[in-house]
C-alpha cells in the first residue's frame, strides 16, 4: 500500500534509518562524556595538589600572623606595665634604676625607654648623663628616623655639643622633609644669635614664622623672639647657681649681724631708749642754736 507515493516498506526503511542515527548520537556524547571525565580525572590526580597547598598556605599563614601579632601585643603590654612600675618609685634614681632594669623587647621600645630614662636623669640635674644616654639610643641599629631625630634633638637642648658638631647634627635635622626639621630649625637660630649673628638668626626665625612644617604654638614662639631681638633684647643663658640663697643681694644699708642676730652698730634693748634720748637731746640743742642764731641777729640791731 502506497501512502503519499512512499511504500510502507520504506516507511520502516526511513524510521529504522532514524532510530539509527539517534542511537549512535548518544553513543557519541556519553564516549565524549567519558573522555571529558577521564581527562578532568588525570589533571586533577596531576594538579590538584596546588590548589590544597593554596588553601593550607593561606590558613596556616593566617594561623601564624594572628599568633605573631598576639605575641607582639602581650610584649607591648608587659613592657608598659613595666615601665609604669618603674615610673611609679617617689625618688629620681629609683626611677632610674627601675627603668634600666625594664627588658626591652624591640629597637623602638629600647629608644622609647632611653627617652625616659633621660628625661629622668635631666630632672635630677644630670643633663649631661642624659645627653649622652640620648645619644647612644639614636645610635642602635634599626630604629626609626622619627625617634632617631627625637634622641638628638632633645640630647642637643639638654647638653649641646661642641659648636661645629651641634651645627651639623642641627642642620641635618632641619633638613627638609625631616620629621623634626622646624625645631631643629629654631635651635639653629638660637645658635646664631648666641654667635654673634643677628641677621642670621632672625632670617630663620622668619622663615619659621612663615613654615607649613612649623606649629602654631612654634610660629608664635618664633615671632615673640623676632620682636624681642629686633627691640635690643639680649639672649643670655645665665649658669645656674649652685646655692642661690647664699648668692641672693644684700642691701647696702644693712649691716652685717652680730653675735645675738642684731646688727653690731644696733643698741640692746636696754640701751635703745637712752640713744632716744641722746638725740632728742642733740636734736633739742641744735633746735636751740638755730633760734639762737635767728634771735642774736634782731638784738644786735636793737644794741646798735
Amino acid at each position: 500500500m502506497v501512502q503519499g507515493g512512499v511504500s510502507r516498506s520504506e516507511q520502516y526503511v526511513i524510521r529504522g534509518g532514524a532510530a539509527s542515527m539517534a542511537n549512535t548520537d548518544s553513543f557519541i556524547d556519553e564516549v565524549s562524556e567519558e573522555v571529558r571525565r577521564d581527562r578532568l580525572y588525570a589533571l586533577m590526580r596531576r594538579w590538584g595538589w596546588i590548589p590544597i597547598l593554596v588553601v593550607i598556605a593561606i590558613v596556616g599563614g593566617a594561623a601564624y600572623f594572628e599568633w605573631q601579632n598576639a605575641q607582639q601585643r602581650a610584649q607591648a603590654e608587659a613592657f608598659g606595665d613595666a615601665l609604669l612600675s618603674a615610673l611609679d618609685n617617689e625618688d629620681t634614681q629609683a626611677r632610674v634604676a627601675a627603668l634600666e632594669a625594664v627588658d626591652v623587647p624591640s629597637a623602638e621600645a629600647g629608644i622609647i625607654l632611653a627617652l625616659l630614662a633621660a628625661g629622668e636623669t635631666a630632672n635630677g640635674e644630670d643633663r649631661a648623663g642624659a645627653a649622652a644616654r640620648l645619644r647612644a639610643a639614636a645610635e642602635a641599629p634599626g630604629v626609626a628616623r622619627r625617634y632617631v631625630d627625637l634622641a638628638l634633638l632633645k640630647a642637643e637642648m639638654l647638653d649641646p655639643a661642641p659648636e661645629a658638631e651641634a651645627r651639623a647634627t642641627l642642620e641635618a635635622l632641619a633638613a627638609p622633609g625631616a620629621p623634626y626639621s622646624a625645631l631643629a630649625e629654631e635651635q639653629l637660630a638660637l645658635m646664631e644669635v648666641r654667635a654673634g649673628d643677628l641677621d642670621a638668626g632672625l632670617d630663620r626665625l622668619r622663615a619659621i614664622e612663615r613654615s607649613a612644617a612649623a606649629t602654631a604654638g612654634l610660629q608664635q614662639r618664633a615671632a615673640q623672639l623676632i620682636v624681642a631681638l629686633e627691640s635690643g633684647a639680649v639672649l643670655v643663658d645665665p649658669p645656674l647657681d649652685a646655692d642661690p640663697v647664699d648668692d641672693a643681694p644684700v642691701d647696702e644699708g644693712a649691716a652685717e649681724p652680730g653675735s645675738d642676730g642684731l646688727p653690731e652698730d644696733a643698741a640692746p634693748e636696754d640701751e635703745a631708749p637712752e640713744a632716744v634720748e641722746a638725740a632728742d637731746g642733740e636734736g633739742a640743742d641744735g633746735a636751740n642754736l638755730d633760734g639762737a642764731d635767728v634771735d642774736d641777729a634782731p638784738a644786735g640791731e636793737d644794741e646798735e
